[in-house]
């Protein structure tokens, strides 16, 4: 049996999970429904499909030999049955009170680590799909991929073909080989030196610049949690038109836009639940996917970030908005590849065994390095259907790190923007009240930009 072996980052979210704290991350789809019984033709449907899905099958497998010592790999589940993962619920009036509730639970890690539950709708006209996939298997692009791949088939562009041979003159001629061996060599030791140095030097910025994104931060308690294990969701759907009338009218970009919303929204939650925003500056962690679509890269997640201050405590939201455009164009011009939002960059240089045993510990260290994960996910611009239903709103669903009581994801989808807020169930009783704010921020942006 053919196994892939995880890359470090993999691995790191593989073994930072715990019983309180699961690594999935997730995807609420909410489709129109024709009768009442499309949920559970819905079901059926994903449970055959799902068998034809190459990425579905993997699970994945401690290792222990010498070379891969600590290690895991990705393969194939001879035993893989696509009804331990597809799950048909009963019919329900509020689809975020159960995704919450499923959120809660570990995937098993026995079996490949992804799950479907369909919920019917108690009003006959729609379900939802929550999709669960373990972030070792899948970062937002991939978890993407697979989730197509149970969907119904849609019309894309074609790829233009791939060269099969390099262009002449690019490899050298064979018959040159034995005088071309000794500076072959030589190129390759410079290379190896050249690469280590660049990546101590990159840890040691990574260090330097995570040092000083503590100075001048005021986080707030109220995005701290003991573990609870409990987890509710939330979702906001805005107008992309009323965020491009924004951005049309500051500058910026859309990104830009939607991050100052959060800033905003939390310092509305903040004044209204009694903890107060005066001076609070919570770092959030904005993941930069390295990952290319249309090249042929790794299965495994390849994700750096940025870390910027969110303004909470600036009372003008157009201040707000525009420190959150200095913040990442700053991070831009820097690249992701250093600064203090690459740490996960570091992962590629430790040890399997390392994160086996220090994963745990890194887990409990994210509260240490950012207050608030907000993240995009990207989708396509397609309709997406299931059985032929439509798929009318979708809200992305981030993992919630360890001593962290609140995570936003965001996509744009057919013309709309979905906030997908997940929080620690005892933690933010209120989440309702952040998704009212986050919709109340968007009104008074377009207010004073006198829309």
């Amino acid at each position: 049996m053919t196994s892939d072996l995880l890359a470090p980052l993999d691995l790191a979210f593989w073994n930072m999970e715990s019983d309180r704290y699961p690594m999935h991350l997730g995807a609420l789809g909410v489709f129109a429904a024709h009768s009442p019984t499309a949920g559970a033709h819905a079901a059926d449907l994903l449970a055959a499909r799902a068998a034809a899905v190459p990425g579905l099958r993997m699970r994945i497998r401690d290792m222990w030999q010498p070379l891969a010592f600590g290690g895991a790999a990705r393969e194939a589940d001879p035993g893989f049955d696509p009804l331990n993962h597809v799950r048909l619920h009963a019919p329900a009036a509020d689809f975020h009170a159960v995704a919450g509730r499923l959120m809660e639970r570990p995937l098993e890690r026995g079996r490949p680590p992804w799950e479907a539950h369909v919920v019917p709708g108690e009003d006959g006209v729609s379900f939802a799909v929550l999709f669960k996939f373990h972030h070792a298997l899948a970062d937002g692009l991939r978890a993407l991929k697979l989730a197509a791949g149970v969907l119904d088939p849609v019309d894309l562009p074609e790829r233009p073909p791939r060269p099969v041979e390099p262009p002449r003159g690019l490899l050298p001629d064979v018959r040159r080989l034995p005088g071309l061996l000794p500076g072959l060599v030589r190129d390759a030791v410079r290379d190896t030196v050249r690469d280590t140095l660049s990546d101590v030097g990159r840890a040691l910025d990574i260090g330097t610049s995570l040092a000083r994104s503590t100075l001048g931060m005021r986080p707030t308690s109220a995005l701290t949690s003991a573990p609870s294990g409990t987890r509710r969701t939330a979702g906001v759907v805005l107008d992309i038109d009323d965020v491009h009338r924004v951005r049309k009218s500051v500058g910026g970009t859309v990104n830009d836009v939607l991050i100052a919303v959060v800033a905003g929204a939390l310092r509305r939650w903040l004044d209204e639940r009694g903890d107060g925003s005066a001076g609070v500056a919570p770092r959030a962690l904005i993941p930069v996917s390295r990952r290319r679509p249309r090249t042929a890269q790794p299965q495994g997640n390849r994700l750096s970030g940025y870390l910027i201050p969110l303004p909470v405590g600036e009372a003008d939201p157009l201040r707000r908005l525009d420190t959150v455009r200095t913040a990442m164009v700053r991070n831009k011009d820097a690249g992701s590849e250093r600064g203090a939002g690459a740490v996960a960059l570091l992962a590629d240089h430790v040890p399997a065994l390392g994160h086996r045993l220090g994963g745990p510990l890194v887990g409990q260290a994210a509260r240490l390095w950012f207050d608030i994960l907000v993240t995009s996910v990207p989708l396509p611009g397609v309709g997406l259907r299931l059985g032929g239903h439509e798929l009318t709103a979708v809200y992305p669903l981030a993992p919630l790190p360890p001593g962290q009581a609140l995570a936003v994801a965001i996509s744009t989808y057919r013309g709309h923007v979905h906030y997908g807020l997940v929080a620690d169930g005892r933690a933010v009783p209120d989440l309702e009240r952040f998704a009212h704010a986050v919709s109340a921020e968007v009104e008074t942006l377009l207010a004073v930009c006198g829309d």
